[in-house]
């Protein structure tokens, strides 16, 4: 369980830092190709080991109830897999809407009611 949650928030610092310095670039050069470019696999890579360390911890976590090992896996798997697919899909939707409108586009604080 320590070894998933681990390798999932080591995995999650470096997507961060990846993501960070790629719209830092982005930000300096405006260019569209950047953006459109990021989720490529200089990102994708982090995020999948982020995904199997989530995985590996969901699974030990129903390990831990008494569920059979194929069972937590076959559980957790699914799970993060749609998770994980959701998440990417969201990712590069926000991407798209930064490319168009800056990061004006992104304040959820600027809409009024």
């Amino acid at each position: 369980m320590s070894a998933g949650l681990l390798a999932g928030m080591a995995s999650g610092v470096a997507f961060e830092a990846t993501l960070k310095q790629a719209v830092q670039l982005w930000s300096k050069n405006r260019s569209t190709s950047t953006l459109a470019n990021l989720q490529g696999l200089q990102l994708l890579i982090p995020f999948l080991g982020m995904a199997g360390g989530i995985c590996v911890f969901l699974a030990s976590g129903m390990e831990i109830f008494g569920f059979p090992k194929l069972l937590s896996y076959a559980l957790a798997l699914p799970l993060t897999v749609l998770t994980g697919w959701l998440v990417w899909t969201q990712l590069g939707k926000l991407l798209i809407e930064l490319e168009r409108g800056g990061s004006k586009a992104l304040d959820l604080d600027s809409f009024e009611q």
